[in-house]
């Protein structure tokens, strides 16, 4: 059987074709429209993934999609925040004035710098009258009941108009490419848990999804056997992590659904002690469950950041992030004795949370889906809807989207003036220009699927050197909180990181953090955060010959089996993709060599 899957189109619009089963192209429509989460039909992605395959859209059996009918998603949460207001009416917050005045009392000085913030203890700086609309709105009770419930109202009238209009660009879209037959449709967090399960390669799994909102939920609890998924809980919206974890990402001034893994790096350097009880005490935690006070209040934490450090905000937040969330697995893993865990929704992109799910007691081994968020729901609802039964091996990786020609390659290299060569021994060659302190662009093979780079379209540099972090985030027009991520021969990965055995593939897709070894903290300072942790990428020869030679040969030089890898873009711009978009990022960027497939290509314009 034959599946296109189309993920959600209000951000990240993605196509996926799957036939029994297994995925034979995936990518999103960012990456040939060049705007980052592109929204909606994904007609260029459409294009490639026919084009690619050979197939015509008349081949599939289905074309599925993993959201309801707007009547049916619009039935689910008006029902749910009916039962919110009854919560509302219920829940006895603490006495938040004395808490803020006790939590005030801990905030420490601080003068030790922290690139990107002008300091330490730096806040959100409001002007009187938003400070007191906040004070207002976010901490008193008649008011900031009425804040959130308004929030409700205004999330369900912009959630009906949504689901609306996407349904009718995707029925449109598919009709102007000759689609006629009805869209299968399926519940949003069962797509979640079908591509994690189907793609994990275990028998028997827990299954957690945990996100926005998707179908009525924010989250759900499902087991998996051979092939088949049952739901055994669902968290009801708005009792949402991932809003939960966009308001503060809002509230300190970044950009919500993108800019969340700066509010995971910031978190390291505050104090979670300081707000966590705070936040904590605005939830009621159930058994394998847990309900949140003025989850649609969103100037609760804009209150918050006016009054108190950015780096505390983010720490408390992220610390009540952690807590629920394990909570809530704990109680599921120890109820079903089951050790497997797989993970998706745009939460589980909270490289540090999957570490501590990881750490459960109980928890044996954990598998995050590489495109965890809602770009990766189109080929969840495909595979679920081909799976011809059982269990397959585990994907070995994410090189699902386009590959291009060496003619293509030349053709683009030719058009910028960029002279090039095809060194002998091209592994050997690019690993002495990193060991020398050269950044290197690498663009070959199919393209990654998901939010991460992994080598095909990534920069290379050595990580003995921290400063690196500055002045190549400068460089690429970045700014960042977390040190940029190494990639680790796999067979080093004991040498390099504690308790990674029964998360080692999940690394293989750097959606994980862990401690590292004394051996990686002395010798790749670039790549480990404050906290002591590293989010790496494991790479097996057997998975990217050409992008493990280099490795290889940069630790025969160097002795240490790391490289700092991060994604091949400028500020703000998806992953390139073509041959085209890697030389223009390549002259932007002002990047000292570029590896295009075959050819070695030295920077006409040296920076320095």
């Amino acid at each position: 059987m034959r599946v296109l899957g189309i993920s959600p189109l209000d951000k990240d619009s993605t196509v996926a074709i799957v036939e029994d089963g297994e995925i034979l192209f995936a990518a999103g429509e960012e990456r040939f429209s060049r705007t980052k989460q592109q929204d909606g039909f994904p007609q260029q992605a459409l294009e490639k993934a026919l084009a690619w395959t050979g197939l015509k859209l008349s081949d599939m059996d289905q074309v599925c999609y993993p959201f309801l009918t707007w009547e049916n998603e619009q039935r689910l949460y008006l029902d749910n925040l009916e039962q919110e207001k009854a919560f509302l009416r219920g829940f006895q917050p603490a006495d938040l004035s004395s808490q803020i005045r006790s939590a005030l009392e801990k905030v420490p000085e601080r003068n030790q710098p922290i690139h990107g913030l002008e300091h330490p203890n730096a806040m959100m700086e409001k002007g009187f009258l938003h400070s007191s609309f906040y004070s207002m709105a976010g901490a008193q009770k008649i008011a900031s009941n009425n804040a959130a419930l308004k929030g409700s109202r205004q999330w369900a009238e912009y959630a009906t108009d949504s689901f609306r209009h996407w349904q009718k660009d995707l029925e449109n879209g598919l009709e102007r490419n000759g689609w006629r037959k009805p869209v299968k449709r399926m519940d949003h967090h069962l797509s979640h848990a079908a591509n994690s399960y189907l793609c994990s390669g275990y028998d028997r799994a827990l299954c957690v999804t945990l996100d926005g909102y998707g179908s009525g939920l924010a989250g759900s609890i499902s087991e998996a056997d051979n092939g088949k998924i049952r739901r055994l809980h669902g968290l009801p919206f708005p009792n949402s992590l991932g809003t939960l974890y966009e308001h503060v990402t809002s509230s300190l001034g970044f950009r919500p659904s993108r800019h969340e893994g700066k509010i995971v790096g910031l978190a390291s350097y505050g104090d979670p002690t300081i707000l966590g009880d705070v936040l904590l005490a605005r939830v009621k935690q159930l058994p394998g469950d847990f309900r949140i006070y003025e989850a649609n209040n969103v100037y609760f934490s804009r209150y918050l950041a006016s009054k108190f450090p950015k780096i505390d905000v983010a720490a408390a937040y992220q610390y009540v992030l952690e807590k629920l969330a394990t909570d809530y697995i704990r109680y599921w893993v120890q109820k079903t004795g089951i050790g497997n865990l797989v993970l998706s929704g745009g939460v589980t992109a909270n490289v540090k949370l999957n570490q501590r799910i990881f750490e459960i007691e109980g928890v044996n081994n954990i598998f995050i889906y590489p495109n965890m968020g809602d770009g990766g729901c189109g080929t969840g609802a495909a595979l679920y809807h081909t799976w011809p039964g059982g269990v397959k091996e585990s994907i070995s990786s994410a090189y699902l989207g386009p590959d291009y020609s060496e003619a293509q390659m030349e053709t683009a290299l030719k058009a910028r003036g960029l002279a090039y060569q095809r060194p002998e021994h091209l592994a050997a060659e690019v690993a002495r220009l990193v060991h020398e302190g050269n950044v290197v662009a690498r663009f070959d093979g199919r393209m990654e699927y998901g939010p991460r780079a992994l080598g095909n379209r990534s920069i290379l540099y050595h990580a003995r050197e921290p400063e690196v972090n500055q002045w190549l985030n400068k460089r690429l027009g970045r700014t960042e909180f977390m040190p940029f991520a190494p990639v680790t021969l796999f067979e080093a990965r004991e040498r390099c990181y504690h308790n990674i055995k029964g998360a080692d593939h999940a690394a293989e897709f750097m959606t994980i953090t862990f401690d590292c070894t004394d051996f990686m903290r002395e010798t790749c300072p670039a790549a480990v955060h404050v906290d002591g942790t590293a989010r790496p990428q494991l790479i097996r020869r057997e998975v990217n010959p050409g992008y493990y030679d280099i490795l290889a040969e940069y630790e025969k030089l160097s002795g240490i089996p790391s490289l700092i890898n991060t994604s091949f873009n400028m500020h703000e711009e998806p992953i390139v993709n073509s041959p085209e978009d890697a030389a223009r990022a390549f002259m932007q960027g002002a990047l000292d060599y570029l590896v295009m497939g075959p050819f070695l290509v030295p920077q006409p314009n040296p920076a320095h």
